[in-house]
């Protein structure tokens, strides 16, 4: 007997126990919830409202898990500056494209035109801000241990956020209202904003996009074969500092993207801080769906958006949580928790076997 509880495995025990007490809870809430009634009662069209919401947010943060999860597949860091490629962006088209255009009119009487001037501004800044940080921050550590570039990554995070707060100011720079997405439209009989549904159809184009260019183009087979092995890409003939450059300026380009849906369309104001929860969460969703994943990049995003929209009406309540609309935050850090713990590779990722 004394035997067998030595060999036990605490940690393992331990683990197990927090797993089903997580679940336990989880389950309990929702069922109380939905069947004894605890906390607001919701319509059906409320809930339908809160689905529609958890995937346009869920389609943020695919966007910008894209870039984590592309640079991780490539170079097998984490690039913890990438919520910064965003901000680079959304605020520098926001400041020198949007407001002036507003200012102008031609924002009101163009709004298709202005925006798509403003997404293309956005665009280009991030993408520069992402190659110049890759070529002078990154590169030179290529062949360090991977807790080098992970440092100088969050140094970098940290530099951009305090460089765009000095050129711009630290307070809100409020983006021009959109009144051609204001209001709802009709479908099925339920209403849906537009401003939700446009982030979601924005989204969709942007990973289609992805995939045509990763699956469909010889830079798509470049980077796959990067991916794969730089040394025997490179004997193959593949430029492999280059390849690598492209794909910082793709993931940023998706930021940016990301940024103007965020800033712009949603939010309406923009700030230097504003690339880093999305791009913790976005993290989160990388990790979720499987980092080195781009389905599962997307597929992490759109779930963890979701379950951010549903988990405080559904769970939290049930639980009776007081401010549980105010602890959607605290569900996306969790999950990432629970991930790393119990099952590091993903939703789609293959798990490896252990080296005896």
């Amino acid at each position: 007997m004394t035997n067998r509880f030595r060999e036990l495995d605490y940690v393992n025990l331990f683990l197990w126990v927090f797993r089903a007490v997580i679940i336990g809870a989880v389950v309990v809430g929702i069922i109380r919830k939905l069947f004894f009634g605890v906390g607001i009662e919701y319509s059906p069209e409320a809930w339908i409202s809160f689905f529609v919401s958890g995937l346009s947010q869920g389609s943020i943060y695919a966007l910008i898990a894209l870039g984590y999860t592309m640079v991780y597949g490539i170079l097998f860091m984490i690039n913890f500056a990438h919520g910064e490629f965003m901000m680079s962006g959304t605020m520098t088209a926001t400041v020198f494209i949007a407001a002036p255009l507003a200012a102008s009119g031609f924002f009101v009487e163009q709004p298709l035109l202005s925006m798509i001037a403003i997404i293309l501004g956005a665009v280009v800044v991030s993408v520069g801000i992402a190659l110049l940080t890759e070529r002078v921050a990154y590169r030179p550590l290529r062949r360090a241990p991977r807790l080098v570039p992970l440092i100088t990554a969050i140094g970098a995070s940290f530099f951009w956020q305090y460089f765009f707060a000095g050129l711009y100011g630290s307070s809100l720079v409020p983006f021009p209202k959109v009144e051609a997405l204001d209001g709802k439209w009709s479908l099925f009989g339920l209403e849906f904003l537009k401003s939700k549904v446009v982030v979601m159809i924005v989204a969709l184009v942007m990973l289609v996009a992805l995939y045509i260019l990763v699956q469909r183009t010889k830079t798509g087979k470049a980077i796959r074969a990067v991916a794969e092995n730089k040394d025997v890409a490179a004997l193959m003939g593949v430029n492999v500092d280059r390849t690598i450059a492209i794909t910082f300026a793709v993931g940023a380009a998706m930021a940016a993207v990301a940024g103007i849906l965020w800033g712009g369309v949603v939010l309406r104001q923009v700030k230097f801080d504003m690339g880093f929860v999305p791009g913790i969460k976005a993290f989160t969703a990388a990790v979720l769906g499987g980092i080195g994943s781009i389905p599962g990049a997307a597929l992490g995003g759109l779930f963890l958006g979701v379950v951010e929209a549903l988990g405080p009406p559904l769970f939290l309540e049930g639980l009776n949580i007081p401010g549980a609309h105010q602890l959607k935050d605290m569900i996306a850090f969790t999950m990432l928790v629970l991930v790393l713990i119990f099952r590091p590779q993903g939703i789609v990722g293959e798990k490896l076997s252990e080296k005896a």
